[in-house]
């Protein structure tokens, strides 16, 4: 090895003398060839400097003072170079690993949280959920019970990445532990805050919204742990109506109760269920206004539930400088007609 080396260093002076007296850019692919052997020989760039310091050094012993401490000037500041090219790399590998394992848990996650939409009797539904990163911290499932009624849960966590991400798979896990005979959306809240409170960090918070369908009495009831407000399209009317929901979120007091609603749902009626990162897109520098997202999902209204939502989504990913701020996740349940 320290053979080849100085072999290589002698054939970058001879090429450097050659060059230096004809132009010829034939040394200048030599030097190519040699920089590649320096290359697998883990020659440092500033050891390369200090070749060529010592090259012309030999070539011109009276080369000027002004010459040489430029040269100097060159080698430190190689040196310098150097160490922080090091550093750069390991933190690029570093990411590139973190990255790695972002992208497992993601996947994870995906599969953890995955869910699927029931069929329900005179009901139509969508869901999507796009995450604005590669850990989705927003959350939805579906339930379907023995009754044939349909649990609807929508949530979102205060705070990203990797903890938000197991916090929603406790949360997952936390439902499908319950009796279904306390699936009843004030139920699964109470037992949700108290499950949270225990285990989440104090400074996590999650929002959710859980609702229930009875086909039977074609009625929606729910209830909200300070979740962004659904609306319900009154077909009769032509309009939309903002849900009330009050509640408090989860996690900050271990006694809270939760107050239920309900919606009796006719023939065209539509419900909207969604998380902020819905309402806080932007277009350039200003928020999507809530007015603006309605008049969208009523454009697609003709559109089956599913196709509904992907429509809506593709629709604003489509404008010019949309941004998302957080994930986006839009839920719409569209009863028969």
């Amino acid at each position: 090895m320290e053979n080849t080396i100085q072999s290589d260093v002698n054939e970058y002076k001879n090429q450097l003398k050659v060059y230096i007296e004809t132009q010829d850019e034939q040394a200048l692919y030599v030097a190519e060839q040699i920089s590649k052997s320096f290359i697998k020989s883990n020659i440092l760039p500033e050891e390369i400097v200090n070749i060529h310091i010592q090259a012309l050094q030999e070539l011109y012993p009276q080369l000027s003072a002004d010459i040489s401490a430029s040269m100097s000037f060159l080698l430190e500041t190689m040196i310098s170079y150097g160490v922080a090219h090091q550093e750069v790399q390991d933190l690029r590998e570093e990411q590139f690993a973190l990255r790695s394992e972002i992208q497992v848990a993601a996947n994870m996650q995906n599969t953890f949280l995955a869910t699927n939409k029931p069929d329900i009797e005179g009901l139509d539904i969508g869901a999507i959920s796009v995450p604005k990163h590669q850990m989705n911290g927003d959350y939805h499932y579906f339930i379907k019970g023995n009754d044939g009624s349909l649990g609807i849960a929508i949530a979102d966590v205060i705070g990203k990445g990797v903890p938000a991400a197991l916090c929603m798979s406790m949360i997952k896990y936390s439902v499908d532990s319950f009796y279904e005979e306390s699936l009843k959306p004030t139920m699964i809240l109470e037992n949700l805050n108290r499950v949270v409170e225990r285990n989440v960090d104090p400074n996590m918070f999650v929002t959710m919204l859980y609702a229930q369908y009875l086909p039977k009495k074609s009625k929606l009831e729910f209830a909200s742990a300070g979740h962004e407000p659904g609306f319900y399209y009154n077909a009769a009317k032509g309009n939309f109506v903002e849900m009330e929901t009050k509640g408090l979120v989860l996690g900050v007091l271990p006694n809270t109760t939760y107050k239920q609603y309900e919606l009796e749902l006719a023939a065209g009626d539509k419900v909207i269920l969604l998380t902020d990162g819905v309402t806080e897109c932007r277009y350039g520098d200003r928020f999507i206004e809530v007015d603006e997202v309605l008049d969208v999902i009523k454009k697609y209204d003709y559109l089956p539930a599913q196709q509904h939502v992907e429509y809506v989504y593709r629709h604003f990913n489509n404008q010019p400088d949309f941004r998302m701020e957080d994930d986006f996740t839009l839920i719409i349940l569209k009863k028969h007609v």
